[in-house]
């Protein structure tokens, strides 16, 4: 009987401990509610933008394609002549993408591109992956012409004296060379 009676407090702290994490969790109206762990941002595959798909035209070459869109995310053996450029983000207070942009060649050139027609431009992809929080109001940070005009004139300063000849005392040192 002594065994169970020491066992029993220990149970009753463990049940209470899991509760407690449990509920820490699923709060949120508490501070430790509003901890949560790091999620680590998932980038893969190569962006292409609107303006990277319109300077690909058919008949370009393989490395020419290659330099405006980066290497494919996937180039199957099977496959040849098929390039997947697959790009897929996850990034905390962003929503996921996932676009998909297939190459497809006839031997050395380029003979078609499917993208789909939703394609942002490199300005809305950036601003669609931005979690930073803008200031309502940005400061003017130029002055307007009129602005500059009210401005007092700078001050003028006279030409310095011309640096004297510096004072001490002087010695002479015998040479060095015989």
């Amino acid at each position: 009987m002594h065994r169970s009676v020491s066992r029993l407090p220990a149970a009753l702290l463990a049940a209470c401990t899991l509760a407690g994490c449990a509920s820490l969790q699923s709060s949120d109206q508490n501070l430790l509610g509003m901890v949560t762990p790091y999620r680590i941002e998932i980038v893969q595959g190569n962006v292409v933008t609107r303006e990277q798909a319109a300077a690909i035209q058919p008949g370009m070459a393989r490395a020419q394609v290659r330099d405006i869109l980066g290497s494919p995310l996937l180039a199957d053996v099977f496959h040849a002549d098929r390039w997947d450029y697959i790009f897929t983000i996850r990034r905390t207070g962003a929503e996921p993408q996932r676009r998909s942009v297939t190459a497809y060649f006839d031997g050395e050139r380029l003979q078609r591109l499917d993208a789909p027609q939703d394609l942002p431009s490199e300005a809305e992809f950036v601003s669609s992956i931005s979690t930073a929080k803008l200031p309502a109001k940005l400061p003017v940070l130029e002055l307007t012409p009129e602005q500059r005009a009210k401005l007092p004139a700078p001050a003028r300063t006279e030409a310095a004296p011309a640096a004297a000849a510096p004072t001490g005392a002087t010695r002479d040192y015998p040479t060095l060379e015989p």
